[in-house]
C-alpha cells in the first residue's frame, strides 16, 4: 500500500521494524524506556547495549512524550523513543496522547534532517489500543503534519509486525492513494 502526500511517500510494511534502512524508526516505548517487551524488547535487543544505556540517560519520559537517541546498531540512525497511552476505553484523552506521540515524532524528525521515518504501531501491543482507531489517529495526524512537511523528509513506513495491524491498516486505506 503506497500513497504520495506533499511530495512525501506514505507505505505500510509487515515485518520487523528493526530491520528497516530508513534514518530513524519510532519506537513504542514505556514511560521508563528500559525495553520492556514487544517491540520495545526487540528494539533494545537490535540496538545492542548502548541503548539501554542512552535511554536510562534520558531518566524515563511521559505518555505522549517522544524522546531521541542513536541507534547503535541499528540499521536506523535514530531511534525515537514515543511513549503511547494505555487504552481506557477512550474517554480518558488516549486519541490525545497519541496523536501527540506523531506529531513530536514528525518534529524531530525535522530537527534531526530525516529523509525517511519508520513508525511501530504506536500503544496497539501491551497497551491494548484498538488498531483501527490507533492507525485512523496516526495517518490523521501524519496527514496533518504533511501539510508542512519537514524539508527533508521524503519517506514514511508504517510498520505492521502482526496481521491484525495490518489488517486495520488495510481496512484503513482502502481507495485511498
Amino acid at each position: 500500500m503506497l500513497s504520495i502526500r506533499n511530495g512525501v511517500t506514505i507505505e505500510v510494511w509487515q515485518g520487523d521494524i528493526t530491520r528497516l534502512a530508513v534514518d530513524a524508526i519510532v519506537n513504542a516505548a514505556n514511560v521508563s524506556l528500559r525495553g520492556s517487551g514487544g517491540v520495545d524488547a526487540a528494539v533494545h535487543q537490535a540496538a545492542g547495549r548502548e541503548l539501554l544505556a542512552a535511554c536510562l540517560a534520558l531518566r524515563g519520559s511521559t505518555v505522549g512524550d517522544v524522546r531521541v537517541t542513536p541507534g547503535f546498531a541499528l540499521p536506523a540512525r535514530w531511534v525515537f523513543h514515543a511513549v503511547g497511552p494505555l487504552w481506557r476505553g477512550g474517554d480518558e484523552d488516549e486519541a490525545g496522547q497519541l496523536a501527540a506521540c506523531y506529531r513530536q515524532s514528525l518534529l524531530l524528525a525535522a530537527e534531526k534532517n530525516v529523509a525517511s521515518i519508520a513508525f511501530s504501531a504506536i500503544s496497539c501491543g501491551a497497551n491494548r489500543f484498538p488498531p483501527l482507531a490507533a492507525m485512523n489517529i496516526a495517518l490523521r495526524t501524519v496527514e496533518e503534519c504533511l501539510q508542512t512537511p519537514p524539508p527533508a523528509l521524503k519517506r514514511i513506513v508504517f510498520v505492521a509486525f502482526d496481521e491484525q495491524v495490518l489488517r486495520a491498516w488495510q481496512k484503513l486505506l482502502v481507495g485511498i492513494s
